[in-house]
């Protein structure tokens, strides 16, 4: 019987889930997901996600795929949503080639983390507050010279389970939003390592606050020491994954 593979774009608020990825005693939302979507397609599915974002992290865009035996009406993508708890939202599904897949055929993915200096009750579960005064100047020059390496292994949590620490980072930059209020760091590659993006972001700001030179920052970098991740990791709630490219091509 011939298999479809189908393409699934969602996006969370990772809030109350443990990431993305599956665990036994925990809920993610590929847990989530899955459950919901054999349940109302009455088979026992498997989703594929484009990547594994950690506790508490959010998606603007996240991609996933699942293979099954017969095609999927439009009205599906309604039924799923009002099944889905109400913190997922599935925005498209749509067939694709058999052999794209929803992590390998990615492109990038971009993450952007939003961290504020005016404490705001509204803001808590989707930025950070930092009351450090931050020079983001030198946080931008430091972002710059992420671009020139490709061993990402001190930001790399020591139990990863990526042999490679090899990333290309194509953009990482620092901007301010809502009224000078809110700094946003934008960051793409091709892949990341496990808590790459907050640990990265950490030592950043431990530029920005003046904690570290650029010099020491560079040090850190050309170290390849796999990191502790202790005091340099931004908290999860701040970041967020928005956008993850693939090849023009890949439809059916």
């Amino acid at each position: 019987m011939e298999l479809f593979r189908f393409f699934i774009e969602l996006s969370y608020n990772g809030k109350h889930y443990h990431g993305w990825q599956i665990q036994k005693k925990e809920d993610t939302v590929e847990k989530t997901l899955e459950y919901c979507l054999s349940k109302l397609l009455k088979t026992s599915l498997n989703v594929v996600g484009a990547g594994r974002t950690d506790s508490g992290v959010h998606a603007k865009q996240m991609f996933a795929h699942f293979d099954i035996n017969r095609k999927i009406t439009n009205s599906f993508l309604k039924k799923l949503n009002i099944f889905l708890p109400k913190d997922i939202k599935v925005l498209n599904i749509f067939p694709v080639k058999k052999h794209v897949h929803a992590r390998f055929s990615a492109i990038s993915r971009t993450y952007k983390y939003y961290l504020t200096y005016e404490k705001n009750p509204f803001f808590q579960d989707f930025s950070w507050y930092c009351f450090y005064p931050l020079d983001i100047q030198k946080m931008n020059t430091a972002s710059e010279i992420l671009k020139n390496y490709k061993n990402f292994s001190f930001f790399c949590k020591k139990k990863s389970d990526k042999k490679s620490k090899i990333c290309n980072i194509y953009n990482a930059y620092w901007s301010i939003e809502k009224n000078n209020t809110c700094f946003c760091f934008t960051i793409e590659a091709n892949r990341f390592l496990r808590n790459m993006v907050r640990s990265i972001i950490g030592t950043l700001v431990d530029v920005g606050r003046q904690k570290i030179s650029i010099n020491k920052f560079v040090e850190i970098i050309e170290s390849k020491n796999q990191s502790n991740l202790n005091s340099s990791v931004v908290p999860a709630h701040g970041l967020f994954l928005t956008k993850i490219l693939y090849p023009e091509d890949i439809l059916l």
